[in-house]
């Protein structure tokens, strides 16, 4: 018996096959119907789909047999990812003097006729083999060994598919990690940002107050800048507070919403503001969600529908229906509307498309990317519709509890 020798890049080819995570993991019936397939086109009792490691070769799929891995030394497979033909033959293997007196051969399971294809990776590099064998002499035509190269590449192909998704979903946890420290620094950042900020503003403003009539005009000017430019940077902390708080609520921290309420709530809130009426449409008496969550995104939406509406007065309608798996809401205003171009700035973080509010001030740009944000983790979608002069609609909805409908809240 001859040995098969390592594969002449043998370190590169079993980091390859590690980078697979392939290796002891259980049965999958993809590959397992391949090599039924395999045995089917080819008339052998036995083909396995061997993976070779270090020290042995490891069985992805079988048929015939009933073992998952034996010792390299022994292997046909070694000898066939060493091949320089596109298939390894051995049509009698008791007369050839590589296996004649291999355990494998004069025992379980008589390997007498063996047929290995080599499954290659990145660079060529053989991974292993799928392989048919018999318990007696044969030869395979010219069309077995045909579909025995197409189901190789039908193995590889599985095999590449499994090794991007492991990628995709290790980059996707990574990501999730990243997100979730930046969203830390964020939320740790703005916080101990606060008191300071405030001492800045009580002082700026006894400032102003106390001693504003002791210095000049340019002295009065050089107070109020620290003023506003303080105002606004409390406005910021406060926005990143909240878009940093924005992705932990749960979907499934669900309550009872009178429309009712949640109207009278809405309007309450926005009282200071006499110009604005709120309407709400429904053919609904209540929905079940998460109460802290909605309310959010409607005060956000309705705040910059009231600071960016250029009329005299103001009319905010809110309708809310629901279909299998969503409620739909859209808030609708009768404002200026937003240019095409912007509409998917806007939900974009620190995106400001409007130099100024009707009251003169800027915004920050974190208010809609936070209703997005709180959207989309309520499963659901946020998207606007608006033409210049013709106001504008957002639209939003939210998955639907599946255990219990509105009218029975």
């Amino acid at each position: 018996m001859i040995a098969p020798e390592k594969h002449k890049r043998e370190a590169e080819r079993l980091a390859l096959l590690e980078s697979y995570g392939i290796l002891d993991t259980p049965l999958e019936e993809d590959y397992d119907n391949l090599v039924t397939l395999a045995s089917e086109i080819c008339g052998t009792p036995i083909s396995v789909v061997t993976l070779l490691d270090k020290d042995r070769q490891w069985f992805k799929a079988y048929h015939g047999i009933d073992v998952r891995e034996t010792e390299k030394e022994y292997s046909f497979c070694g000898h066939t990812i060493n091949a320089s033909d596109s298939i390894f033959v051995i049509e009698d293997a008791r007369i050839d003097e590589r296996f004649h007196d291999n355990p494998m051969v004069q025992g379980d399971p008589h390997v007498i006729f063996y047929a290995g294809v080599p499954l290659k990776g990145a660079g060529g590099l053989p991974l292993g083999t799928l392989c048919v064998i018999d318990t007696k002499p044969r030869a395979l035509t010219k069309s077995q060994v045909n579909a025995l190269k197409i189901l190789s590449d039908q193995i590889m192909n599985l095999l590449d598919l499994r090794k991007k998704k492991m990628e995709l979903e290790k980059a996707n946890e990574q990501l999730a990690r990243t997100n979730h420290e930046l969203d830390n620094f964020a939320a740790i950042a703005a916080h101990d940002l606060k008191s300071p900020l405030n001492n800045i503003l009580t002082l700026s403003n006894c400032l102003y107050e106390d001693y504003a009539p002791l210095v000049d005009d340019e002295g009065k000017q050089i107070i109020e800048f620290i003023r506003s430019s303080s105002e606004t940077l409390r406005k910021l902390i406060t926005g990143l507070l909240d878009y940093s708080k924005s992705g932990q609520y749960n979907s499934n921290d669900k309550t009872r919403i009178s429309l009712t309420d949640l109207h009278k709530n809405i309007s309450e809130l926005f009282g200071g503001h006499k110009e604005c009426v709120i309407r709400i449409n429904s053919e609904l008496d209540s929905i079940y969600a998460n109460k802290v969550a909605v309310e959010q995104i409607l005060i956000n939406l309705i705040a910059n529908a009231i600071k960016y509406n250029d009329k005299s007065k103001i009319e905010i309608d809110l309708d809310v229906g629901e279909s299998e798996s969503h409620y739909e809401f859209s808030v609708r205003d009768n404002g200026p509307g937003i240019n095409e171009e912007d509409q998917e700035k806007i939900f974009k973080i620190f995106e400001i498309v409007s130099p100024k509010d009707r009251f003169g001030e800027k915004g920050t740009g974190i208010g809609l990317a936070t209703v997005k944000k709180v959207v989309e983790g309520l499963g659901g979608q946020v998207a606007v519709s608006s033409k210049v002069g013709e106001g504008a609609t957002f639209s939003f909805t939210i998955k639907a509890a599946s255990h219990m409908s509105p009218s029975m809240a």
